[in-house]
């Protein structure tokens, strides 16, 4: 019998995806189907799509994300810190990690939420080397090896694969969630992303 999939596009440095991390595990658990987790380069993502970084956005713009998080925060009772020490670094070395975890059959669920924790909570560089490796000890799991593997060639491919992907898929943003070819940006469409799984599924009233 074929498990249905989500393909999750998201970006590891995403407050949006730290937010809905855990409603998208439960989701999946209670319609039993497996999201297929696929890390990209929003930057590239936002060049080809005409998005804009958050440092180039207006000032506007930058308040009102601030005004949602906190919003957000209260309504999910989650705490972040919506302007961390460091704030959207380079995501490669990490987004190429939770590639590498997945390829090894690895729970990529954690990991990825542990390290966007790290920036959102607990204000740390998830840009450096050092800082991962002790994610990935932290979580028990073999931190050299992964980080070995992550700089392998293959996996920077399959990394350049799924941001292609993304855009091929409509992807302008992260999170994104896309279902038998639906896309659904952002964590506030999660329910109607169950939604689409329960109809799908012949489970909708």
């Amino acid at each position: 019998m074929k498990v249905e999939t989500i393909d999750y596009y998201f970006w590891m440095n995403s407050d949006w995806a730290y937010l809905g991390a855990d409603r998208l595990e439960a989701l999946a658990e209670r319609q039993n189907i497996r999201v297929l987790y696929k890390p990209v380069d929003l930057p590239n993502i936002y060049y080809r799509t005409g998005g804009q970084l958050l440092s180039d956005r207006s000032p506007e713009r930058r308040a009102y994300r601030v005004l949602e998080l906190k919003r957000w925060c209260r309504k999910l009772k989650i705490s972040i810190n919506a302007q961390p020490a460091f704030m959207c670094p380079n995501a490669d070395l990490a987004s190429c990690i939770v590639i590498a975890a997945d390829r090894q059959g690895l729970p990529v669920g954690p990991l990825y939420k542990s390290i966007l924790h790290a920036q959102w909570c607990q204000d740390r560089d998830i840009s450096s080397e050092r800082t991962l490796l002790d994610i990935l000890n932290e979580r028990g799991l073999d931190g050299g090896r992964l980080i070995s593997l992550a700089r392998q060639s293959d996996i920077a491919d399959v990394y350049r694969y799924y941001t292609d992907e993304a855009v091929s898929a409509g992807v302008f943003g992260s999170p994104s969630y896309v279902f038998q070819g639906e896309l659904f940006w952002g964590q506030d469409r999660l329910e109607m992303l169950e939604e689409a799984v329960e109809a799908a599924m012949g489970r909708s009233e």
